[in-house]
């Protein structure tokens, strides 16, 4: 197969500066309607069932290794219907190359679409570059997908000067437009870390911005399609998988809210376990995972260790499966004994052990863990003691508490925490002794907003006061919403918090609030 195609005009760059934003959401348009912007290749034939443009939820890559990334996309001509495909295999081409233009193909083959995974693709393309750019497509019958930009990461062990990165979570639908990504989109990075809560699963609010669909709480696989169909078709999301791989984990409104472990008990376990199953499935089907993560009925492999280098090892965790179910009887804010209690855990003992033989094996100047729930201890003063909120660390304080231990006995280089969950920004010194302010600094944690829950924010919170108050190792909070991009080098971590007024109208515009850094060797952050 030649490398420059015949008839072919050549698809622009999602996300790139060579497309604004106004060509690629009439681009996007198109494609929602069936249209391909490509014309015919003749030497491919029409495949039955593939009448219309079916690459309508984009491209996708992520878990980058020195000499490979995954690569994705999912055929469904009709996203928001369930797909719009039957029960047929499909096969799917796919190149990588080293130039937009396709010009220098480095790797290409077929892989087949199967109803079992929604007709997705998911491919681990090996043998390339360490620390090297490419572009990829896909094509099936008589289309050709968008192009997507991916990087694999450093080799093990080599010198590393700097890497770019960002954190992003929790993007409801309903609650707003998706206008962070449209910034996020302009960032030169490495990789993006995605930290839950990539879909909500309830129905929509009589005041939703955008209706969910299906209008209902989803708990059928058909349903959880039908939503990964609907968010991943939305325009500006698209443009941010096809500029940089992403590195994703979890959180809980990927299945249901606020679930944990078994589940804490529900009127039917029974029922909430297949349910559990089922998002899992739809989960892995819709994003660019290895097939290490493909799911096996109710268990999915999450957690995972990247490397960039001798800079920075990121150790991903899964603070929901293996979960013990939450102390107090409740997930509310609350103190109780229980929370302490050495035989409940956040991590499960198989996590728990991998993360300490991690740590404590890392040559590493730099070891970040990605995960999703608040790690720091956050107490808020009621009638004259303080609560703690048991869905977050602070309800597994003995996990947390074994985790510092380790760092401190190990003497772990340079301990970050990258955060989602809580629609806010904050940065958080983790101290060894939690309720000893006094007490070396372990880490520092830094948490990110939201894309779009929980709508409009607000710059000034009397909540974030009071908690700054009754906290004082929380550094930073802040309630609007963005993302978090960081500059990494051997000698500092620069943390720049960026934001939007608004999102419940689009088009708002960027502000960068602020800057921390943090100093090799110098546990704790600064504001720069």
């Amino acid at each position: 197969m030649d490398s420059k195609l015949p008839n072919e005009e050549q698809q622009p760059l999602i996300g790139s500066e060579k497309m604004d934003r106004r060509s690629f959401l009439q681009k996007s348009a198109l494609t929602l309607t069936g249209v391909s912007l490509l014309g015919p290749f003749s030497f491919f034939d029409q495949t039955e069932g593939l009448q219309e443009y079916p690459f309508t939820m984009g491209v996708a890559s992520g878990e980058p290794w020195p000499d490979s990334v995954v690569i994705w996309t999912r055929l469904a001509p009709k996203p928001l219907e369930g797909g719009g495909l039957t029960d047929e295999t499909i096969p799917v081409s796919w190149e990588i190359a080293l130039d937009q233009g396709f010009q220098t193909i480095v790797q290409k083959g077929t892989e087949t679409a199967t109803p079992t995974f929604a007709h997705s693709i998911h491919v681990e393309v090996d043998g390339l570059e360490p620390a090297q750019h490419y572009y990829y497509r896909f094509k099936a019958g008589n289309f050709v997908s968008q192009t997507g930009k991916t990087k694999t990461a450093p080799n093990y062990g080599a010198d590393v000067a700097e890497m770019n990165f960002a954190i992003a979570s929790c993007q409801n639908y309903a609650a707003g437009f998706y206008t962070a990504y449209d910034h996020l989109v302009k960032e030169d990075l490495d990789v993006l870390f995605f930290l839950g809560d990539y879909i909500y699963e309830k129905g929509s609010s009589a005041d939703a911005l955008r209706k969910h669909l299906p209008d209902k709480e989803i708990t059928t696989l058909e349903d959880y399609r039908i939503r990964y169909g609907q968010y991943k078709s939305e325009p500006s999301l698209m443009a941010a998988h096809a500029a940089f791989p992403w590195i994703v984990v979890p959180d809980d409104h990927e299945v249901k809210n606020n679930w944990g472990g078994d589940g804490p008990p529900y009127d039917d376990n029974e029922a909430f376990l297949r349910r559990r199953a089922v998002a899992f499935q739809a989960y892995y089907e819709h994003m660019p995972l290895r097939k290490t993560s493909i799911p096996k009925g109710i268990s999915m492999d999450i957690y995972r260790k990247f490397s960039f280098g001798k800079l920075a090892e990121f150790s991903m965790l899964d603070t929901r499966q293996f979960r013990t179910d939450f102390a107090c009887s409740g997930n509310a804010e609350v103190d109780c004994a229980a929370r302490f209690d050495p035989s409940r855990t956040m991590l499960g003992d198989n996590q728990e052990k991998w993360l300490a033989e991690t740590l404590a094996n890392s040559q590493s100047h730099w070891n970040i863990l990605g995960q999703q729930v608040g790690m720091a201890q956050v107490g808020r003063k009621v009638n004259g003691s303080m609560s703690y909120g048991m869905d977050k660390w602070d309800g597994y304080a003995a996990t947390r508490s074994r985790l510092f231990d380790n760092v401190q006995k190990n003497n772990v280089k340079n301990l970050i925490v990258l955060t989602g969950d809580s629609h806010k920004n904050w940065v958080n010194e983790l101290h060894f002794d939690p309720d000893d302010l006094e007490s070396p600094i372990a880490g520092t944690e830094f948490m990110g907003t939201s894309i779009s829950s929980a709508g409009d924010g607000r710059e000034d919170s009397p909540v974030g006061k009071e908690l700054m108050s009754d906290n004082p190792h929380i550094k930073f909070y802040n309630e609007q919403r963005g993302y978090v991009s960081f500059r990494l080098s051997p000698q500092e971590l620069l943390s720049e918090f960026k934001v939007i007024p608004f999102v419940t109208k689009p088009d708002a515009a960027l502000q960068t609030i602020a800057r921390f850094q943090v100093t090799n060797g110098i546990p704790g952050s600064k504001l720069v």
